[in-house]
């Protein structure tokens, strides 16, 4: 007989909440639980998650500790800076429950760095929930059995990580002057009505944001980068939102190591990847396109070397929503609860 995990959603009505909901319903092991909201409060979830039938009746509730507590698993999926300090009074109140905080307020490692791109009290770092992550001569992948506190990555770390870090590792590019520009769905700013966001700005337009380093994700995907094996990381990163809902196409660009060959850069990324159940590197010559990536977990790779330019081109696409945000969630808690790490996550996408 298998074990059930109560599960409860702080968080419930937005995409992040929406997206989590989706895959848990189709997770064998684990039961909703609590589901909590701001100002939607009393409302039911069907009005703002119309397509999860089989919740559309369940009333949304105060995101207090009261309504949280006690669930084997609490997953808090609050806009950064909101998720640090109910966290710390459900550490209190319910000690033997898992945290998953799929916001930003617990993933970086440096106080300074919280400080400079995010601002307000810094948290703490919990475990960091990307297990193919390659620190040193192994994966991140080891440290989450176990573990009751996970920080969700990033959506667009998690794309630019998975396109750079094996050519790091392996020694095959050089760690200054990576440069990642990535065209963005627009699930990836939110449910908040913003002017940029309309329909009638969006449509037909592509448009920069964060331009000049200033993007928080930058830290992030730098202290991931230095994990992997690049010393004194640069990078220059520049998203795009595009007009489509989901999706993640990371193009990044990183100079050659003197007397690298293009065999040796594609065995990297081989090498980094063979045996990942959600990360594949693609046969030579098929490029990723975020509509294979829709609705799963998967990450798709490329890599090739520009020899004119001597530079290594990787290219990355994921579903931010689900790679990117809820399905590094689930997959986390999978390994956490000692699960195989696959259950209730499909690499099948949604095309065309």
């Amino acid at each position: 007989m298998r074990m059930s995990f109560t599960v409860a959603v702080a968080g419930a009505t937005g995409y992040a909440g929406g997206e989590l909901l989706r895959l848990l319903l189709a997770h064998p092991d684990f039961a909703i639980g609590a589901l909590t909201a701001h100002s939607n409060v009393g409302d039911t979830l069907g009005q703002h998650h119309p397509h999860l039938l089989s919740l559309a009746n369940q009333v949304l509730l105060d995101t207090t500790v009261d309504n949280l507590a006690g669930h084997d698993v609490i997953a808090l999926a609050l806009p950064h800076g909101a998720s640090g300090s109910i966290a710390a009074e459900l550490a209190v109140a319910s000690p033997n429950s898992i945290l998953i905080d799929l916001g930003a307020d617990h993933r970086l490692e440096s106080a300074d760095d919280w400080c400079n791109f995010y601002g307000g009290e810094y948290q703490g770092a919990w475990v960091y929930g990307m297990p193919e992550l390659l620190v040193g001569s192994a994966k991140q992948r080891e440290n989450i059995p176990g573990a009751t506190r996970i920080a969700v990555p990033g959506c667009n770390v998690t794309a630019v990580t998975l396109a750079l870090a094996p050519g790091l590792a392996a020694g095959v590019i050089e760690p200054a002057d990576l440069v990642a520009v990535l065209a963005c769905g627009l699930s990836g700013a939110g449910k908040a009505a913003k002017a940029h966001l309309m329909a009638s700005e969006i449509l037909g337009a592509a448009s920069p944001y964060a331009v000049g380093g200033v993007h928080r994700h930058i830290p992030e995907i730098e202290q991931n980068l230095l994990k992997a094996g690049g010393a004194d990381v640069t990078i220059s990163f520049t998203p795009t939102l595009v007009p489509m809902s989901r999706g993640i196409l990371a193009t990044c660009t990183a100079k050659l190591t003197p007397g690298a060959t293009a065999a040796q850069v594609r065995d990297a990324w081989q090498h980094a990847y063979d045996g990942e159940p959600f990360v594949r590197l693609l046969p030579e010559g098929q490029w990723p396109s975020t509509a294979a990536t829709l609705g799963a977990n998967t990450a798709l790779i490329q890599v090739a070397v520009d020899e004119r330019a001597g530079r290594v081109v990787a290219i990355g696409a994921i579903d931010n929503l689900v790679k990117g945000t809820a399905g590094a969630a689930v997959q986390s808690l999978n390994l956490a609860l000692g699960l195989d790490e696959t259950t209730g996550l499909t690499t099948i996408g949604v095309a065309p």
